[in-house]
């Protein structure tokens, strides 16, 4: 759980680097106040301190048990670590970045009550970083079964996995960033009367649907709802990479005078565009593995799954370089933002 949080900060940073590299103006589209943004450095502090926290918790654990020195007791380090976790994270004080703190549980606030609120960009795009955090909402269930009812006292892991109420529970939770996301979708359309919302908001139920099925699949396998599974992702596949690219990118158009791009871009180099273009499609379609279950050998499927998550964020980061590049030029068309960064001086008045 940890794990993915820290890697999906890590891809933030990167983000912020490449934005801020290639001169888009991401204050402006998310309406960050640049004097308490979180810089780059900022990020990868952040992501640095929380897995030294988590690498120097599990090498103390593992010391307590090893040596028999309260081995009972050590079972609760884990516990203390997301504990401590969520105490910084809703602190008071000023300290460890609160403006930024305070400002992602806004965020958080106004994605979980959708559609309730204005719906803006940075609402949207932070909804966005959940749908691909579904594996980590997961766990963030098996360790509070875990804690709440006990089974670290006796690690009885299945205690977490054989009762009905947490399995339906894995419905709600693979179901609800789409859902928060389909219900901005509706805001948006309730408030801008534009069509495409409408059919943003039929991506996600589609996504809705093929997760859904996927659960159901890994309970009851059986050829019909392997059938309903393959079906399923698949539409919902297509409707992603048609979304990513035309819509969220602005690639793919035939008529540009980038072949298969579009008129405006950020990167010199075109082959970038491309390779990523690819890259983005192979792992959305990494989906396909969870369902055919591939000989792999000897590697643990935990560690597959792991892995397969780890690669979902991964891609999200580098979609959302490409997604903010668009939205950058989007403004400069639009007169919104400007291009460039300015010169830093201002221009006098020579009397002529």
């Amino acid at each position: 759980m940890f794990a993915l949080l820290s890697l999906h900060l890590f891809m933030y940073g990167c983000n912020l680097f490449m934005w801020k590299s290639t001169r888009i103006n991401y204050n402006f589209i998310f309406d960050f106040q640049p004097a308490t943004a979180l810089s780059y450095r900022d990020a990868f502090l952040v992501c640095t301190s929380l897995m030294t926290a988590v690498v120097g918790s599990m090498v103390l654990h593992l010391i307590l048990l090893s040596t028999g020195i309260f081995p009972r007791q050590a079972d609760f380090i884990p516990g203390i670590l997301l504990l401590c976790s969520v105490l910084l994270l809703i602190c008071p004080l000023n300290v460890f970045y609160r403006p930024t703190r305070y400002c992602f549980l806004t965020v958080i606030r106004n994605i979980v009550c959708s559609p309730f609120y204005k719906v803006l960009m940075v609402d949207f795009f932070m909804a966005d970083q959940l749908t691909s955090q579904i594996p980590l909402l997961r766990h963030m269930e098996s360790a509070a079964c875990y804690f709440l009812a006990g089974s670290f006292k006796t690690h009885r892991y299945e205690t977490c996995k054989s009762g009905k109420q947490y399995r339906e529970l894995a419905y709600v939770i693979s179901f609800a960033p789409y859902y928060w996301r389909a219900m901005q979708c509706a805001r948006r359309w309730f408030d801008e009367c534009n069509i495409d919302h409408l059919a943003n908001l039929g991506k996600y139920v589609s996504a809705m649907v093929a997760a859904g099925a996927r659960l159901t699949y890994a309970r009851q396998p059986s050829q019909l709802w392997l059938v309903i599974v393959l079906v399923t992702s698949f539409t919902a596949t297509v409707y992603q990479l048609y979304w990513d690219f035309v819509k969220d990118w602005g690639v793919l158009n035939r008529k540009s005078k980038n072949a298969w791009l579009r008129d405006d871009l950020v990167l010199k180099n075109k082959g970038i565009y491309y390779g990523s273009i690819a890259l983005n499609f192979i792992l959305r379609v990494a989906w396909v593995e969870t369902v055919m279950k591939f000989n792999i050998g000897m590697v643990e499927s935990r560690l597959l799954d792991f892995f397969l998550a780890s690669l979902e964020v991964i891609r999200r980061g580098h979609w959302n370089y490409y997604r903010l590049e668009n939205e950058h030029l989007n403004n400069v068309g639009k007169f919104r933002a400007v291009k460039t960064v300015p010169l830093p001086f201002h221009e006098t008045n020579s009397g002529r």
